[in-house]
């Protein structure tokens, strides 16, 4: 790596919203009392949604629609669709059939809070991104929950056969963090311009100290999602490190036959390296129940997530400054 990557990468881990991050898990292994309360969480979460949505919906109103929204919106349901599909054979043997679909969908997925750090990320880089990435994330939830259902449904036989494609997908896209992006890139889109600017200082001044917050009581939870999943042995642990490091490099490389704006292929390289904890979890209670939370969301949170915003966001940025 040359000095401008180390550069890049002393710069993220001496971000203040990731020293939060490391905060919070200092604090969880201190066993500290120190708390968010539940009800501040979920809004400034609301709040953080509202927030990239309606300002990508404000960006993607002035920029029009053009050849490279299309292509963006059908590589990412392409990368959507297939992570699930070679994830699944990898671990079904392993793990079981209903976790291994529970698992390939969260991988699949997308993390809308890893979304946000990436473009925080970016301001501090100096680098735009396209607006349609948005519509893009949002637009990945659901091939993601449709590949790791059908793949239940092919494989396990025992599972609950009045549960069908459509209530789950009607779960997955009433989830409260969903409709909060997706609403908000819409109102964003409408909403006249003039008027916005009224609340600019609510939607971008104070982002990056809620971001901190956030992210100061993700580092908390991480610590204790990550210690009730060791029982599952080595190889999750492994998946959680190489599947999001393997996804990420190589959508790094091929985004460059759909944009050539590193911001946005960085974007791309996010959403392939993520993982969703928060509404593939809301949609597999329905499609898997017998699948085992305790597995699938901390290799999700507890170690891709943290392994993304720490290695992973310099790692991928050189990627696209590369092509």
């Amino acid at each position: 790596m040359d000095n401008s990557s180390f550069e890049i990468l002393v710069s993220n881990l001496t971000n203040p919203t990731l020293l939060f991050f490391l905060l919070g898990i200092v604090a969880a292994l201190l066993r500290s009392d120190l708390e968010i309360p539940a009800t501040s969480l979920k809004f400034i979460s609301l709040y953080l949604l509202f927030s990239i949505g309606f300002k990508g919906g404000q960006e993607l109103e002035h920029g029009g629609s053009s050849a490279e929204i299309w292509y963006s919106i059908l590589f990412g349901t392409a990368i959507a669709t297939l992570i699930p599909i070679y994830s699944f054979y990898l671990l079904k043997n392993k793990v079981g059939i209903s976790n291994a679909g529970a698992i390939a969908a969260s991988y699949g997925s997308v993390s809308a809070v890893t979304f946000v750090s990436a473009v925080s990320f970016l301001e501090i880089q100096g680098q735009p991104y396209g607006a349609h990435m948005i519509a893009v994330m949002a637009l990945m939830e659901f091939p993601a929950i449709i590949m790791g259902f059908v793949l239940i449904m092919k494989y396990d036989k025992g599972r609950d056969r009045s549960v069908d494609m459509g209530t789950i997908l009607k779960h997955a896209i009433s989830n409260g963090s969903v409709l909060m992006i997706v609403g908000s890139l819409i109102i964003g889109i409408v909403a006249d311009s003039k008027q916005a600017e009224g609340i600019k200082p609510f939607t971008t001044d104070i982002f990056k100290g809620f971001l901190a917050i956030f992210l100061l009581e993700m580092g908390m939870i991480t610590v204790k999602r990550f210690s009730s999943f060791k029982k599952h042995g080595l190889y999750v642990f492994l998946f959680a490190i190489l599947m999001p490091l393997f996804n990420g490099c190589v959508v790094a490389l091929l985004s460059q036959f759909i944009s050539d704006v590193a911001g946005t292929r960085f974007i791309f390289a996010i959403l392939a390296a993520s993982a969703s904890y928060i509404a593939v979890p809301a949609a597999m209670r329905l499609a898997a129940p017998n699948s085992d939370p305790g597995l699938y969301i901390p290799m999700a949170l507890g170690v891709t997530f943290p392994l993304n915003i720490t290695l992973g966001f310099p790692l991928y940025y050189y990627l696209v400054q590369l092509g």
